[in-house]
């Protein structure tokens, strides 16, 4: 099974919840009126997209019907599909990989996949023959280092680790300093997700950037900020306060193919003015690719048949 035909059966309750409900009151619709957009409306809000991108989407499709431009309800998904792609389409959606090492962070609270997710991009970065490196700096979830170290293994790069409980930056900075020495095309580094005190998560991820920088100063050259699907608008909650505490470049969205929440791809995108980079759609190591916007709304809108 290729990547597209996974990540559309990946989006199937998302479809469920959101595609079918659309092409169900598109049936049932004569006109493209007030009461049809109050219904397409509840559609988007119930699929997560979020109330502000609501009515962004909503309001296109007004301008539109009023513009002759959707002349029938018919018309809609077809506009829908298009306005979407061009809504989620990113200049920097593309990961940054230029400088010798590349650093790359990953923040995000505990349970989303963080670790996972940096296994699965060093997989993917490997494949295509980086040399990469791993940091294990969440040093305060237990057995945090040994995960990364598994993912590490099957990855076929380094894992520089301390002992648990030790000072996140100290990994930090033994791993840049290995990068460098190694020759290393890209180093990825992993943070605690603790997000209970957002002054000591800033103070963190400060103390952090001062010791990257401090050996190489223009990085970390991107900040990947994973987030669950299956939280829906909790994820859009999670990502305001990290975009606060780091300078957030993209977004990694895991777990979309346990979720008929799949429409805060669109939220996270239009509410906080982030790419999505990457998403994951499963447990295996190849179920994880670079976001594509044409690809997923193309997947969003398939049918099951």
């Amino acid at each position: 099974m290729d990547f597209f035909e996974k990540l559309k059966g990946s989006l199937s309750k998302t479809r469920h919840n959101f595609t079918d409900r659309i092409e169900e009151l598109v049936g049932l619709s004569v006109s493209v009126d007030e009461d049809f957009l109050d219904e397409l409306e509840m559609i988007l809000i119930s699929a997560d997209v979020g109330v502000k991108t609501s009515q962004k989407l909503i309001d296109a499709v007004r301008t539109a019907a009023k513009n002759r431009e959707i002349k029938g309800t018919d018309d809609v998904i077809p506009f829908l599909k298009k306005y979407l792609a061009e809504m989620l389409t990113d200049s920097t959606q593309r990961t940054r990989i230029g400088a010798k090492p590349t650093v790359i962070l990953i923040v995000g609270v505990n349970g989303v996949g963080k670790t996972t997710t940096i296994g699965k991009l060093a997989n993917y970065f490997h494949l295509f023959n980086y040399k990469v490196m791993l940091a294990a700096g969440d040093t305060f979830r237990a057995a945090a280092s040994e995960q990364l170290k598994i993912w590490g293994e099957r990855a076929s790069c380094d894992v520089i680790s301390h002992a648990e409980g030790a000072d996140p930056a100290a990994v930090v900075f033994d791993a840049v300093k290995a990068a460098v020495a190694r020759g290393a095309d890209i180093l990825f580094i992993d943070t605690a997700g603790r997000l209970h005190n957002k002054a000591n998560l800033m103070n963190e991820l400060e103390k952090i950037h001062r010791v990257i920088k401090r050996e190489i100063p223009d990085a970390p050259h991107e900040t990947f900020l994973v987030l669950d699907a299956t939280t829906g608008q909790n994820a859009v909650t999670q990502a305001k306060v990290f975009t606060e505490t780091a300078d957030v470049t993209g977004v990694v969205l895991t777990k979309l193919d346990g979720t008929a929440k799949g429409g805060v791809v669109v939220a996270v995108k239009e509410e906080l003015g982030l790419p999505v980079k990457w998403i994951g759609i499963g447990e295996g190591i190849m179920d994880f690719r670079p976001f594509e916007p044409d690809k997923f709304v193309e997947a969003l809108f398939s049918s099951d048949k």
